[in-house]
Parts: structure tokens; C-alpha cells; sequence
């Protein structure tokens, strides 16, 4: 099993090519971003498959949900529930 930090304090995220964030939201074990180019960026607890990388593998980098890009959608925003994850496109 994959151990995911707890960050109980604001750190400093490393987004990949210096993305600018328009939104956040923090569900009870996970962490997903939009940025202003539409894309989804998600990290943290994936038991339940919330972080939409179609597994359930956890991950303490964010990464970008590939699926939303491949079907050509831009993400307006997004909600984190306690283990799922909801996008409006």
C-alpha cells in the first residue's frame, strides 16, 4: 500500500510548467486543482478511484487527469466530496 503524507499545514505546491491555478478543492484525503488552461490536476488518497486516473492508486505529486484532455474537455470547475470528485466541464 502507498503511504500518503498528511500535510495538516499550507505548503508550497509544484505544479508541472508553472501553471496558474483558478481553482481548488480539498476532500477529506485529496486535493484537486483546475488551472486557467481547463485541465485537472489531482494528488492525495485514491482507494476509491477520486483522483479520476481511472485506478486507484494514491499519489502525493499531482497529476493531471488525462481522460478530461483526451476527450477534449475543459474543466470549469470542481468539488471534492469525502471520497469523490466532481467536475463541471
Amino acid at each position: 500500500a502507498a503511504f500518503i503524507s498528511i500535510q495538516a499545514f499550507p505548503a508550497l505546491l509544484d505544479l508541472p510548467q508553472q501553471l496558474e491555478v483558478s481553482a481548488v478543492s480539498c476532500g477529506s484525503r485529496h486535493t484537486a486543482v483546475v488551472t486557467r488552461g481547463g485541465e485537472l490536476y489531482t494528488w492525495g488518497w485514491g482507494k476509491y478511484g477520486q483522483l479520476g486516473h481511472g485506478n486507484n492508486i494514491s499519489s502525493d505529486q499531482a497529476r493531471r487527469v488525462e481522460h478530461l484532455v483526451a476527450e477534449g474537455l475543459r474543466v470549469e470547475e470542481v468539488v471534492c466530496g469525502p471520497w469523490t470528485t466532481y467536475v463541471r466541464v
